[in-house]
This record gives C-alpha cells, structure tokens and sequence, in this order.
C-alpha cells in the first residue's frame, strides 16, 4: 500500500461509486460538502499531476462567484485538515500540495480503487488467480464509477473508461473460468452482461461457449442466433469472425471446445429453461429469478455451493443499483439456503449481506411488507453467526415472532434457522436449540419443506451428542440421511459422517488409533464439499480432542489449525516441553467465539490452564463451562468432543483446591 498517512494511517480513496475516502482502519473520513469532494476528485482524474486553481473553478461552477479562488483554497484547507489530522502546525502537507500555479494529490498506486482496478483488470497471471483477483476487484464497485460527477465534462471521460474497464473484467473473469473448467459458475455473470450490454460480441461468445460446455448445445446456438439479430438490428453489423468461428465449431461439435459436466452444471441445466424465460421480462425479473438457482445451486455442494457463495452479493448489489428497496429485500431474502454451521464461509461477504440487509430494511415503506422483514430479520440473525453483540438475537426473534403471525411455516422455517444461529449466548444450551429442531422437523414434514426438515434433524443430531442421548443422536443421523438421499443433498452426508467418527470416541470402546482413523476418514469426505468455514482447521482439531479425551500431550506435527490456532498453540508448547512460552500464549487466547464449539474451546483452555497453573484462566474457564455441566464437551457440534464437560470442572476444582 502507498506510504499516505492519517495520523500514521494510510488513506485510500474510492470513486468506484460516489467519491470517499477511508482511514486505515476502513472508517469513512467526512469530506464535508459536494465541492469539497468534487475538488477531491478533479485531483484524483489528474493521476498526481498539477491542476491550476483557475481550471478547478471553471469545473466547479459554470458562473464562478467572485470569490472562487479564495473558495477553492478553503476546500483545499479543509480537506488538508481532514486528509491529514495530525500533521504538525506549519508543517507541509505530503498528500495534498501545493504546486506551482495549482494543486496536486501525491497518492501512491495502491492508494485509489480505481487505479488498482485497472492493474488487476490489465494483469496477466494464471487463470484461477485471475478469477479470485477480478471478482474480489469488482467487488469494490459501488456504484457508477465518479458517481455524483459522472455528467461533469472534467469526470465524463474518466467515468467512461472506467465503465468499459468493468465490462472487461467482467469478461475476463468470466474467461478464466471457462479455462478452469467453471462453465456453468461464468452463465449468470454472461447471461446478465449481454441482456444489459447486447453489443459486447466477446461476452456474446463467452456465454455461448459456457452453455455449450455445460451440455447445451441447442441453448448455446440459440444465444449466437440471438446475438447476430440484435447486432443486426441495433447496429447494423453482422457478428465477427470469432462468433462465426464459434458457431461453426459448436454445430460439428470441435474436439477444442471441451465440454464439461460438472456438478454445478448439472443444476444449471435442470433450471436452465426457467432462468431463459424470464430474460425477456427485463432486469427485475432476471434477478429474482438468479436468486431462485443461486439457492438451488447451493444445496448441491462443493462447486455449486461456492458459486452460489460468489454469485449472491453481485445479485444483491444489482438490485440495489435499480434502486428498488421490495426488489432488494426480496432477493435477500430469497436466499433462505439452510445453514448447520456457525462459523462463516466467508466473513467478508456475510458481512456485506447483512449491510445490505440493513439498508433494506430502512428502505422499506413503514407499512406493509411484513414477510419481506421478517425474512430480512432472519438473514440479518443468519449471516451474523458468531457475533458478539446482541443485534443477530434481536433481530432472530422478531423474525420468529412475525413468521408465527403471518402463519407462514417457510418463513417460520427460515426465522428458526436465524434462532438457531443466535442459540449460543452461552454454554449449555444444547436442550434449547433440541427444541427448534424438534419445532423444525415437526413443521417440515407438514409442511414438505424436506431442506429445513433435514436440519431440524441434524440439529436434533447435535443436541442429543451434547446432552449424551447417542441412541436419540443415532436416529436422527438416520433421519437425515434418508431425507438426504430422497432429496439428493450431498452435504448432509459430510456432517453424518463426522458425527459417526464422534460416536466412536465418545463411545470409549475403541482404541485411540481406531478413533483417528474415523477422523480421518470423515476428513477425506469432507474434501472439497464448498465449506471452507467447516474444513479449514477441523481436522487437527478433532485429532487435540481426541488426545486430550485420552489424556494424552497434543500432536507436536505441524499442521494448518485455522481459526482454531489460539487455543491449540498453549497445549502444542506444552507438549513441546515450552512451558513459560505456553503459559504466555494462554495469556494471549481470546474468549471462543459463540458458537458450535464454544465448550470445546473452552475445555482446551481449562486443560491448559491447569497445565501452567494459570488461575485467573482456571476460573474464567470454569466460570464459562459450569451451565454446561450435564453435557459433553464439543459434542454440541456433531463433529467432536473432549468428553464430559464435569470431566474439566472437576479438573479445574482440583487444581484449584476447591
């Protein structure tokens, strides 16, 4: 990043959407009024060279007051003092300066969205770090690139370029992942730029050969007959070669277009009829309807859980670009995909969901709409599992208790799908969340809602581990699995087969290598399922578990522990014979996150703090895990456990003489 500081803050300024700018830590920096942020943005059109005072009042106003000069230098100042906070009275400014007849903005290249935009759009490097690196730079768009200027003749060019250099990545991205054999993850991006942008011949291609690789031949020549039509009638050009070529290849079915099945695919061609027929309905339309196989692409797992993941806040951003607050709150909440798991896939985008969510629900008339609240209540309580604050909560039991007015049993479904996620305040919890998925699995199987009833049955699944009911446990991993099979729901197999190697160790029965082995097979299932928030550090943490449950020293091999590295790293010292480096690392463990694994957590802290005799931790630990005496510890997560938690209050009251 560019060596430009605020107080010793970098400062980095956005115009992919109206102009801003943000300190270090992500905060908003107050620019004041319109001139000031439209001086701000001449200066950034000028990529760091001079522009003298008297063009920036000929761009700012049409008839300059007779004060302009003296007006266009108290920006200046006031953007100085906000730009740069602690710069030391009568010391010279190094971002904003003064120069010759004008001003400059001295910002290094990392410094304005735009500018790394364009790098990442012109770079060149290999296709799957291409696809990560543009779709994570069109996700700094905001909105129309100089939003409030785009008209203003200094801005227009600038707006334009930029413009054009989005449809490029767009295209760009959509390439790489064709050559990653990810045709059917590039069809809603394509599908969507040429209904908005019909003269883009490359995009034209792009979707072509993407249908033509997902199996749809017939779909993809439609699209070039499409393609050549309005070209012709919008206009007047008959399609490049490159689409002449296409069609050539595709009708004797060329050995190089290499079509590919995927999983993913599959889906989008079961649901592809009803996605084309809504084109012609317009934008509104479009995006509902790319919500709807966005859901069922998710169920599906591995790739088409994680194009459903990258698909979804590109929908929600389109929607809120037509300035629709029903629309916006409809897609949101359209997305009502069940959820087991309580630590984000992928924190950045749950949290832009939830921003999103909010912005919605203050959009939204004041009456009416009940259902679409609720059903951006429910989203809210969703995407912010493992918070600590106490808005996901709320906003899970006003979805509920609407859900239950409306008598509306898949919003209801949805809304205890939100209390689920907001079910862990605090230890020992396991028989409130048994009863929402007994609630769950009653409404569901009244209701054919077979997604939400399989959840019900895996929390069940989760509850009776904790609470050591293996045999009620055992039925319920049944239950799922039979749904999962009828239903085709892959990913129910992953958490069943995670539960059955907990059942081993807990069960006591089988020697400690027996209980690895069904680790590591569970962990091999698990490969590639589209759950990084689930696999990422799992499995050398069920392994710690399994050793402590043994009372034997932690692994010492070194291993990718994930989110999971604090509370592990004590018991991997102390079993490396580094004590006073464990008891520091103790010292830095956060409190765990409120979640699935919350006791587990908690129990590795108690055991290493008895380890070191760390008393303050001793007692924290204890003070956390005594609501959840009667249960085992980490079995509320289906996957793993320490044993019984009074194993770890009974550890820690002896260590501590009590």
């Amino acid at each position: 990043m560019s060596a430009l500081y605020r107080g010793g803050v970098e400062v980095l300024f956005g115009v992919l959407g109206p102009v801003t700018a943000w300190d270090g830590s992500g905060n908003a920096i107050a620019l004041k009024g319109p001139r000031h942020r439209a001086v701000l943005a001449r200066l950034i059109v000028a990529r760091g060279r001079v522009v003298p005072v008297s063009r920036i009042v000929d761009d700012l106003w049409l008839d300059p007051p007779s004060d302009a000069v003296g007006a266009v230098r108290t920006f200046v100042a006031a953007l100085r003092r906000v730009l740069e906070p602690g710069r030391p009275p009568r010391t010279p400014p190094r971002l904003l300066v003064t120069e010759g007849p004008g001003y400059a903005l001295r910002a290094g290249p990392e410094a304005v969205d735009a500018w790394r935009f364009e790098r990442v759009v012109a770079s060149e490097r290999p296709a799957a770090e291409l696809a990560g690196a543009l779709d994570e730079a069109l996700s700094w768009w905001r909105g129309p690139a100089y939003a409030e200027f785009a008209d203003e003749p200094w801005a227009r060019a600038e707006h334009s370029r930029l413009a054009e250099l989005r449809l490029r990545a767009v295209e760009r991205k959509a390439g790489a992942r064709l050559s990653l054999g990810l045709a059917a993850e590039a069809i809603p991006d394509l599908d969507a730029h040429v209904a908005d942008h019909p003269w883009r011949e490359d995009a034209w291609r792009l979707l072509a050969l993407a249908l033509y690789r997902t199996g749809r031949q017939g779909d993809a020549l439609a699209v070039l007959q499409r393609a050549r039509g309005l070209l012709v009638e919008e206009l007047g050009l008959d399609p490049g070669p490159a689409l002449r070529r296409l069609e050539d290849d595709i009708l004797r079915q060329a050995d190089h277009l290499e079509p590919s099945r995927d999983a993913a695919s599959r889906v989008w061609a079961q649901a592809a009829q009803a996605y084309d027929r809504t084109v012609a309905s317009g934008a509104r339309a479009r995006l509902e309807s790319t919500v709807g196989l966005l859901r069922s692409l998710a169920v599906t797992g591995a790739e088409g859980l994680e194009a459903a993941r990258e698909q979804r806040l590109a929908a929600i951003t389109a929607a809120e670009e037509l300035g629709d607050a029903e629309l916006t709150a409809r897609v949101i909440g359209a997305f009502d995909v069940p959820a087991i798991w309580t630590r984000s896939d992928d924190p950045r985008q749950a949290a832009g969901v939830v921003a999103a969510a909010e912005r919605a629900l203050a959009a939204l008339p004041p009456d009416g709409h009940e259902a679409a609240r609720a059903r951006l209540l429910a989203t809210i309580a969703l995407e912010s599992r493992g918070a600590r604050d106490d808005r996901g909560r709320e906003a899970a039991r006003a979805a509920v208790r609407t859900a239950r007015e409306l008598d509306d049993p898949a919003l209801l479904a949805f809304a205890l799908n939100g209390a689920f996620m907001q079910a862990f305040d605090r230890a020992g919890l396991a028989a409130r969340r048994d009863e929402i998925g007994a609630e769950l699995v009653d409404l569901s199987s009244r209701g054919d809602l077979s997604s939400y009833e399989v959840l019900g049955h895996l929390i069940r699944l989760q509850a009776r581990s904790a609470l050591g009911d293996f045999g009620g446990a055992d039925r319920h991993a049944a239950a799922a699995d039979r749904l999962a099979e009828r239903h085709e729901r892959p990913l129910v197999g992953v958490f069943t087969t995670w539960y059955r190697a907990l059942r081993l160790a807990a069960s006591g029965e089988p020697s400690f290598e027996e209980a690895e082995e069904a680790y590591r097979g569970a962990a091999a299932h698990m490969k590639g399922c589209g759950m990084p928030g689930l696999e990422v550090g799992l499995l050398p943490l069920a392994l710690l578990c399994l050793r402590v449950l043994h009372r034997l020293p932690a692994q010492t091999e070194p291993a990718d522990w994930g989110p999971y590295l604090p509370w592990a790293r004590p018991l991997v010292l102390l079993a490396r014979g580094r004590t006073d480096e464990a008891a520091a690392a103790l010292r830095d463990v956060p409190d765990p996150p409120r979640d699935l694994l919350f006791e587990a957590l908690w129990g590795l802290t108690a055991q290493a703090a008895v380890a070191v005799g760390d008393r303050t931790a001793m007692r924290r630990a204890r003070d956390e895990l005594l609501p959840a005496a009667g249960e085992s510890a980490g079995a509320q997560s289906g996957l793993l456990t320490l044993g019984p938690v009074s194993r770890h209050l009974d550890d820690l009251a002896t260590a501590l003489g009590e």
